[in-house]
């Protein structure tokens, strides 16, 4: 019995050690082999050059400054002997005297090791007029490898900044989601450079070669060349875009102009700040400013900006009204001025009132507040919300930015879920006149516009071709049938804003040609009941005075462009607004933009934007 136990010990022990020779020798094959193969394959990539933004006249917006970085060969330092770095580093000091030696000093520490065979950067950027007398003479050396490396630059600066964005160094969660960002180093951060970073990142070369155990080539295996250089044409005109920057010094809001199938010619977000300080890293004073300041230069107030829209809602608003089969274009209201609901007063911003017989169009014409409220009591909210959400409203416009705001357009189920609240009527009446809790963009208000102009609600793109391929978003068709044929009154309505004696706009345009717009005066600091006669504008603190709006399109009888300022605390829509507005479309037919044609009504001329 002892013997047949020890027959079998002795068989389980052969047994287990045959299969472990078997797994050493043969299944463990692949791997050892791939082991073996990664020890003598190396591959080695190669960075894209980053491809350049344009203008619509092919102007640089950003480009790429030629120059090249400095690397230095691995394992120069022995456990704490630095002897051979401190040598290299005195040499590359003594060639080029700006270098800083205690960050190259840093960066080659956090890179080398015993495990890594490649040259460490040690100078992110030579200019190429500074290193070109140094380049043969340095590359002699062993030790330090010169390689391109470009830079990009903005050489407007501060224009457009909000929608050009920038580039700057990728952070690890950004490496970790794109890996060749560990090659490239830096990423679009914000705007278009963001938007089309993809694209304009290109992709990296390739190379495999067969090496030595003392890392020596020994052959090629394959390579693949760079995609690079993909230039992007935008539909943006510097000329246009530095004039409004102009004529917005020392304003704080927003500007766009936009043709009326959504190309952005020229848009601003005030105030700007200089690109180029974000390449290479921003200093803190700098970074403080721009998020500190009151007047939040950080922000693209063109998608971020959240305002009241303000009586720039009526609009559309009139167009639900006239649509809805319970008011029409026949219904009318006597304004005294004050509209009483419940124990408030409701005001119209005219403190004696439009008088009797006020239609939608003297309604839109003169902005009288108490159509609206009345209007809104008959059609609820949730006719007018779902209405303005379909005109766009509340939605994203899906221009070509990143992180586009919402905003908000108030309803009955929108305060019940977020607020877990009830809706009362007088959130009704002051949804009407966009004011309370109804927020939009500047750009949700231009891309509205427009659909005011033409009837259809088009989408926003700043860039006009990526290579080849040509940006031609569609408009959407978001209009009822009966919404389309009542169009043309809240157009003729728009054109009085603008041209009629009466209209909220009439004295502060002065176009070449007739244009059509709304204005709109968003408070942004509550009145008390007990207050009986309004403080001026601008005799309160800057703070606590109404943003300006101003949106138009032109000429009014063939819309061709769709103009929307938004002045922060600028007080009056029309006053502080109409310069701009005016000043822009006469530099839009100054630079061949617009179009003019014989005007459809006989008894209109040219020039009675005046």
């Amino acid at each position: 019995m002892k013997f047949k136990l020890l027959l079998i010990l002795f068989a389980l022990i052969w047994t287990s050690l045959i299969v472990r020779v078997y797994h050493l020798s043969i299944q463990s094959n692949e791997h050892y082999e791939t082991l073996a193969q990664n020890n003598s394959i190396k591959t080695e990539f190669s960075s894209p050059v980053r491809g350049e933004i344009l203008d619509r006249n092919l102007e640089p917006i950003a480009i790429n400054e030629l120059g090249f970085k400095i690397a230095l060969a691995p394992h120069l330092m022995r456990g704490k002997d630095t002897l051979l770095l401190d040598q290299e580093i005195a040499y590359l000091l003594s060639m080029i005297p700006t270098l800083d030696a205690k960050k190259m000093l840093k960066l080659y520490k956090q890179q080398d090791s015993y495990y890594n065979h490649t040259f460490i950067d040690v100078a992110e950027f030579i200019p190429h007029e500074t290193m070109m007398p140094l380049y043969s003479l340095m590359n002699l050396r062993e030790t330090i490898k010169i390689s391109p490396s470009p830079k990009r630059l903005y050489p407007y600066g501060n224009s457009a900044s909000h929608l050009i964005g920038y580039v700057s160094k990728a952070n690890q969660k950004e490496v970790d989601r794109d890996p060749i960002l560990k090659l490239l180093g830096h990423v679009g951060k914000s705007g278009i450079e963001k938007y089309y970073n993809h694209y304009l990142q290109g992709e990296a070369g390739e190379r495999k070669i067969k090496v030595n155990a003392h890392n020596v080539e020994i052959e090629e295996i394959s390579r693949s060349t760079t995609k690079e250089n993909r230039t992007l044409v935008l539909n943006l005109d510097m000329r246009l875009q530095n004039y409004i920057s102009s004529m917005f010094e020392g304003k704080v809001g927003a500007i766009i102009v936009m043709d009326t199938k959504g190309a952005i010619y020229a848009a601003g977000s005030y105030p700007e700040y200089d690109l180029n300080a974000f390449v290479e890293g921003i200093s803190t004073e700098q970074w403080n400013y721009l998020i500190n300041s009151l007047d939040a230069p950080f922000t693209n107030k063109i998608v971020n900006g959240l305002y009241p829209p303000g009586s720039t809602i009526k609009t559309g608003l009139g167009l639900i009204y006239v649509s809805s089969g319970i008011l029409n274009e026949g219904s009318h209201v006597n304004c005294t001025g004050t509209f009483r609901l419940g124990n408030r007063s409701f005001r119209c911003w005219r403190k004696t009132g439009h008088g009797a017989g006020v239609s939608i169009e003297r309604a839109i014409t003169q902005s009288c507040d108490d159509y609206f409220y009345k209007g809104s009591l008959s059609i609820g909210i949730e006719r007018m919300a779902g209405g303005l959400n379909r005109m766009g409203m509340g939605r994203k416009t899906n221009i070509d930015l990143p992180n586009e705001f919402i905003g908000t357009v108030p309803s009955r189920q929108w305060k019940k879920e977020k607020f877990k609240q009830p809706w009362y009527r007088g959130e009704t009446l002051n949804t009407a006149i966009g004011q309370g809790d109804f927020l939009a963009t500047p750009m949700q208000i231009a891309q509205y516009t427009a659909l005011m102009a033409t009837g259809t609600l088009p989408t926003p793109h700043i860039a006009y071709k990526a290579g080849s391929k040509i940006m031609n978003p569609k408009a959407r068709d978001v209009l009822t049938p009966l919404e389309k044929e009542k169009l043309p009154i809240v157009q003729r309505a728009m054109r009085a804003v603008c041209n009629d004696a009466g209209g909220t706009a009439k004295a502060y345009v002065t176009t070449r040609f007739p244009i059509a717009g709304k204005t709109g005066t968003a408070q942004t600091t509550g009145i008390a009941q007990s207050v009986k006669n309004r403080q001026s504008e601008y005799s309160m603190e800057y703070l606590k005075r109404s943003h300006a709006w101003f949106t138009t399109y032109g000429p009014a009888d063939n819309p061709q462009f769709i103009v929307t300022v938004l002045v922060e605390h600028g007080g009056h829509g029309g006053e502080a607004t109409g310069a701009i507005v005016s000043g822009i479309y006469n530099k839009l037919l100054e630079l061949g933009y617009i179009k003019l044609t014989a005007p459809k009504d006989e008894n209109l001329t040219l020039g009675s934007g005046q």
